[in-house]
């Protein structure tokens, strides 16, 4: 797994480096960070919280100084970013909804795409297509790693991603339910409780009308219960990814998805 720290969280450049120092402290394996950069139009209709993408150089140089390797950017194209990245020898990975803006990042330098599915959560784009289709389109039609994202919980549908042409999957909702994860208990239990076929909560995920209501996945329909991350991870995805390889006669250890 690939934990990402969430810069929007933080208002002023001390908040952001003392999450950073705690990060160090906690763990000796790689992390990111991610920066949200809303697009101007959204910018003039919300409150001095919203970023743009200067706002953020400076988080960028404490990401940098303390260690952080790759980092991701979403909502909004991020050339200035992606550039402060490579120049400091680091990953910028862009965060999108459709292929017209995965094509755009691989344009401006970005080293690889996630794409979020309709199935997904977040605010929605008109054109905004399902899983299967943006990933399977996005290995056809762009030449950097993609990472699916939208609706993807557990072993099946991490196999299904990287069957369609993914090179890593992106979970969201899915871990929302770990013991790690700082959602209330009361979010938790909403995930866990959600059936994701009732009607209100169908059009809510695929008739564009989640706007910035806090809505989870369509993964949810994969939390059955409260588990630590590492169970998740382990036994939930690994074992039974590699459970259901074995049931359809793959013998190897390795199955190498990068060849095709």
């Amino acid at each position: 797994g690939f934990g990402i720290i969430t810069a929007l969280n933080y208002k002023t450049n001390d908040d952001f480096q003392n999450e950073l120092d705690k990060m160090n402290k906690l763990t000796k394996q790689p992390w990111g960070v991610n920066f949200s950069v809303m697009p101007p139009n959204v910018i003039k209709q919300k409150d001095s919280w919203v970023r743009t993408e200067e706002s953020y150089l400076d988080f960028v140089d404490i990401a940098v100084d303390a260690g952080v390797k790759v980092c991701t950017t979403s909502a909004y194209q991020t050339p200035k970013i992606g550039k402060k990245l490579h120049d400091a020898g680091c990953y910028w990975f862009h965060k999108c909804a459709t292929m017209k803006h995965a094509i755009s990042a691989e344009n401006l330098g970005a080293d690889a795409a996630t794409i979020v599915g309709l199935e997904g959560t977040g605010f929605k784009n008109p054109n905004q297509n399902t899983t299967l289709v943006n990933v399977t389109m996005a290995k056809k039609l762009l030449k950097i790693p993609i990472i699916a994202a939208g609706g993807i919980g557990d072993a099946r549908g991490f196999l299904a991603a990287l069957a369609m042409g993914a090179d890593a999957v992106c979970f969201g909702t899915a871990i929302m339910t770990t013991e790690e994860s700082l959602a209330s208990n009361l979010w938790k239990k909403r995930i866990l409780n959600q059936d994701i076929f009732d009607e209100n909560y169908y059009k809510k995920i695929y008739h564009l009308q989640l706007r910035d209501s806090p809505v989870h996945s369509m993964a949810a329909g994969h939390c059955d219960k409260i588990i630590s991350m590492k169970k998740f991870i382990e036994e939930k995805i690994i074992k039974k990814a590699e459970d259901i390889l074995r049931s359809w006669g793959y013998g190897s250890n390795e199955v190498n998805t990068t060849s095709l």
